[in-house]
C-alpha cells in the first residue's frame, strides 16, 4: 500500500502568477540597499521605485527593505530567495 504522506514534490500554497512581498534585513548601508535591489532586478525586470520601502531599525543600525513583486512561478521565487540568502550583506530574507 502506498504511503499518501510522501510526495516527490511539495505543492505551493500560492497560485501563480501573483503579487508577493519579500523582506530583506541587513546592516544599514547603501551597499545593502543596492545589493537587494540588484538581486531583485535580476529576476523581476519591471521593478519600479515605488514597489519597495526601506525602514531603519530603532537604533538605525539595520535596514529592512520590503519589496512587492509580481512573480510568475515558484521556481522564480525560489531563485530570488537563494540569491538573497547567498549574499553576505543580507542577514535575513523573508
Amino acid at each position: 500500500m502506498a504511503n499518501d504522506t510522501t510526495h516527490t514534490k511539495t505543492q505551493s500554497l500560492l497560485t501563480f502568477p501573483c503579487e508577493f512581498i519579500i523582506k530583506a534585513f541587513g546592516a544599514a548601508s547603501d551597499e545593502f540597499e543596492v545589493a537587494v535591489i540588484s538581486i531583485i532586478k535580476n529576476h523581476i525586470k519591471d521593478l519600479h521605485e515605488d514597489t519597495f520601502r526601506t525602514r531603519p531599525s530603532k537604533d538605525g543600525k539595520y535596514f529592512a527593505i520590503t519589496i512587492t513583486v509580481h512573480v510568475d512561478s515558484q521556481e522564480q521565487l525560489d531563485q530570488i530567495y537563494r540569491e538573497l540568502s547567498a549574499n553576505p550583506l543580507i542577514l535575513m530574507a523573508l
